[in-house]
């Protein structure tokens, strides 16, 4: 079978044409939307991040089936993470502002634009600045809406989850009133492997072989229910539950396409 790397070099006429076509579409849709986005500057939450990160899924060709669920302020959200996709999809979807590590903040294009979409930089592997991670994410948490974290840490293929970082989570002990912790399962179904961003692929690669996909990309977004107060008394129990969840609604989602 042939590698993540290998899938993305060697695209057809075909493919090369989608994706120009579709990056030359997201750069106006970028465009359009920075202008959109200096009218909202003033208002306490900027709708405009949101409404470009809903095109881009659209222009890409990411078909996002959400359940109906109310994200209101305070809500903190727990997901597996198998792609870039996720970012699009989950902020789409509910509005949240994301925890990423500074890694990407060292693109300054990528830093300013994460930056309009509130998005908290934590340095993922300074074990001595996690003090300082918590105060921003209980800022963060104050300021905005929804905030979502990959407690993975990196990407998976999709299929299953890899351990639960459990370090950002000392934010929400004790947790701040009004605060409720949503465990959220991505799932891209049969294709999850095929898409998932692993190995020693580049960004870039993984990012050019979805938009050159004929077939959409579709995603399930699974809000499951909020963690408890008797589950929140510490990070670790916090983590542990929000892993059981999400695996748990994943191998049901996996059973269930078997028995079809």
């Amino acid at each position: 079978m042939a590698t993540a790397t290998e899938r993305s070099s060697g695209f057809s006429s075909t493919e090369h044409l989608r994706i120009v076509v579709r990056l030359a579409a997201l750069v106006l849709w970028l465009f359009f939307c920075i202008i959109l986005y200096q009218t909202g500057r003033f208002l306490e939450r900027n709708p405009w991040p949101r409404f470009f990160l809903r095109g881009l899924t659209w222009i890409a060709g990411i078909e996002v089936h959400a359940e109906k669920t109310q994200t209101h302020a305070g809500a903190f959200l727990l997901a597996n993470h198998v792609s870039w996709m996720d970012i699009p999809v989950i902020a789409s979807a509910t509005g949240a502002a994301f925890v990423a590590h500074d890694g990407l903040a060292a693109n300054p294009f990528m830093r300013w634009l994460c930056a309009m979409n509130d998005t908290v930089f934590i340095a993922r592997h300074d074990r001595g600045s996690v003090t300082g991670q918590v105060s921003q994410i209980r800022e963060a948490l104050r300021e905005n809406g929804a905030l979502a974290i990959f407690p993975e840490g990196t990407t998976g293929n999709g299929l299953e989850l890899l351990p639960f970082k459990s370090s950002l989570l000392s934010a929400l002990v004790p947790p701040p009133t009004g605060i409720c912790v949503r465990p959220i399962l991505l799932d891209y179904g049969l294709e999850a492997s095929s898409i998932a961003w692993v190995g020693n692929e580049p960004g870039i690669d993984n990012f050019l072989r979805i938009l050159a996909r004929s077939e959409p990309v579709k995603v399930t977004l699974h809000f499951l229910p909020a963690l408890t107060e008797d589950t929140l008394r510490n990070r670790k129990v916090m983590a542990s539950h929000a892993y059981t969840a999400i695996d748990a609604r994943l191998r049901a989602a996996q059973d269930q396409r078997v028995t079809l």
